[in-house]
């Protein structure tokens, strides 16, 4: 984890404090309509600074736009165009918010984030800037902590096991339709209910593959609804799916979400940063990997209602590709986790280009608003512009116009205040983060991320017994069963053959010697043969020893010879 190299704001000079006070310096009296702007931005409890506002294109400092702590687990929108400043925004929000000592989640698409794990470069420009904001700038890094995944890229791997990834999410990866994403859940189902553990792409495809093979017909029967062309389907879709580099995201050790949730020893929540280099090869998978992180943190956390600041800030970049081609289910999972994850303590800021990208159950959902300039080039950024605007509350501000005439850096804004009502709609020039604002250099972050206690606990892969291993065995000992059947079943028939044979000999023999005059030869006797053999020739010595005994009693009788008794 990378340290910050925090740089505390430097103590106002005796002769400062002694100095009186400058007419000239005195500010400016605010305008009715900026004053009642900078009332409702005005908290008694602790908030991250976004900006000023901005009147006739003048920064107004004492005019100050801010969120307070405890309504960022209400949710939020960072909105758009290209280039107009998100990313900034997003990196100014995310090192306030762990100043404030809370954890900080975000999505590092582009490598700028990276940046928040070095203090920023002063420059003359940006001096100006801040100048006029009334910002005292100082040059401050986050504790940060990096992560990609599966270990695809620089960073801790985050794994997670197929069967706590779950059907849903999978068949939102897998582009499946509703029919086959209701059978990968019977094929999950059955997986559970034969303890065939699934942990990996390999388990979930031996599943598939033993469903399918002559030993799994049966069961595949068995499983309502779910038909032999419909897993093959869904085979064919985990084999391309696993030649895109998916089996490095699946296996253990299944990362543990609540290491998201550190606090360093100074009270500085860390800022854990997901590395997405290669997201255009892997769009949906990166979208949905990070909502099964939201999905597990709402079934660990317990439900805490209202705090007084958030455990931790999701920032969700790029939040079109999470919805895009999404099932129902799919919405209905993101809405409700959404919706009920506020009382678990968890905000989620969701960083795109326009509101419309969002699905109207989520956006309802999202009590602060950040959007920075749109533009209305084409139709349908004409409507788009058009919804927008109907979105916000009622102001004082043209908004179709004012959201064309942003500058970068600048945006409209309106948040929930402590007693979660919406604030006033201000159009602020944003503050500027104090971080790096560029990306941090791979050679700078690589000795921090070795050094990890994170990259000790998740850095090697480990492939336990699971349902691939317990196919696989299944399928040994079911072939040797089948071979030791067929091996006595040879036998039996060898067998039997054997004694055919003989007896055809004899039979054989028999005719030949009674055709010849001769005794036949008799082949070696069956044990059936040899006893019968053994009977004739006991009866025949005692019919011979009969006869003579009873040729002796005759002649002596006839001849008086007989003996006396």
């Amino acid at each position: 984890m990378t340290e910050p190299a925090a740089t505390p704001p430097a103590p106002p000079t005796d002769a400062a404090a002694a100095a009186p006070e400058d007419p000239a310096s005195t500010p400016p009296a605010l305008s009715e309509e900026v004053a009642a702007i900078a009332a409702g931005y005005t908290f008694d409890e602790p908030a991250i600074e976004l900006g000023v506002v901005l009147e006739d294109d003048a920064p107004v400092p004492a005019a100050g736009v801010r969120i307070p702590l405890s309504m960022l687990n209400r949710h939020g929108l960072v909105a758009g165009a290209t280039g107009t400043g998100k990313t900034k925004t997003l990196q100014l929000m995310a090192e306030q918010i762990s100043a404030a000592g809370v954890p900080v989640f975000a999505a590092d698409i582009k490598g700028d984030l990276s940046g928040l794990a070095s203090p920023g470069q002063a420059s003359d420009k940006l001096l100006a800037r801040t100048q006029k904001l009334g910002q005292d700038w100082q040059p401050r890094a986050c504790p940060t902590e990096f992560f990609s995944l599966g270990g695809q890229g620089l960073g801790v791997p985050l794994r997670a096991t197929m069967s706590s990834f779950g059907p849903v999410l999978l068949a939102k990866v897998l582009g499946l339709n509703a029919v086959q994403e209701s059978s990968l859940g019977l094929v999950f189902h059955y997986a559970d209910t034969a303890g065939l553990p699934l942990l990996d792409l390999a388990d979930l495809r031996a599943v598939l593959t033993h469903l399918t093979s002559d030993e799994g017909k049966a069961e595949l029967k068995n499983i309502g609804g779910l038909s032999a062309a419909t897993v093959g389907v869904i085979l064919r879709s985990l084999v391309t799916f696993a030649a895109q580099g998916a089996d490095a995201f699946f296996g253990e050790p299944e990362f543990d979400t609540a290491d998201l949730m550190r606090v360093t020893a100074d009270g500085q929540g860390v800022v854990s940063l997901l590395e997405l280099p290669d997201l255009q090869d892997r769009p949906a998978l990166f979208s949905t990997f990070l909502m099964w992180l939201l999905a597990d943190l709402f079934h660990d956390l317990p439900e805490v209602g209202d705090v007084e600041k958030p455990k931790l800030v999701f920032f969700f970049d790029e939040a079109h590709l999470l919805f895009t081609d999404a099932s129902k289910a799919f919405l209905d999972a993101i809405a409700q986790t959404v919706r009920l994850i506020r009382s678990k303590g968890v905000g989620i800021f969701f960083v795109t280009q326009t509101p419309k990208d969002v699905p109207d159950d989520v956006l309802a959902q999202l009590g602060s608003r950040v959007q920075h300039q749109l533009r209305a080039h084409t139709p349908n950024d004409a409507k788009a512009l058009k919804q927008t605007v109907a979105t916000f509350p009622r102001s004082p501000y043209d908004l179709a116009e004012v959201l064309q005439q942003l500058g970068t850096g600048e945006a409209v804004v309106t948040v929930m205040d402590p007693d979660g009502t919406p604030t006033p709609v201000a159009r602020t020039r944003m503050r500027a983060p104090q971080s790096l604002m560029a990306p941090t250099p791979a050679d700078v972050l690589r000795p921090g991320i070795a050094a990890s206690s994170l990259m000790g606990r998740y850095g090697t892969a480990v492939d336990r017994d699971s349902a691939r291993e317990m196919l696989a065995r299944k399928l040994e000992a079911g072939a040797a069963t089948a071979a030791a059947e067929r091996q006595a079943v040879e036998s039996r028939e060898q067998a039997e053959r054997d004694d055919r044979a003989r007896r055809e000999a004899d039979e054989r023999a028999a005719r030949e010697s009674r055709s010849s005059g001769r005794a036949a030869p008799r082949s070696r006797a069956t044990p059936r043969a040899e006893r019968s053999v053994v009977q004739q020739v006991v009866a025949s010595s005692a019919f011979k020893q009969f006869a003579r005994t009873a040729g002796r009693e005759i002649v002596r009788s006839l001849f008086g010879t007989a003996r006396r008794r």
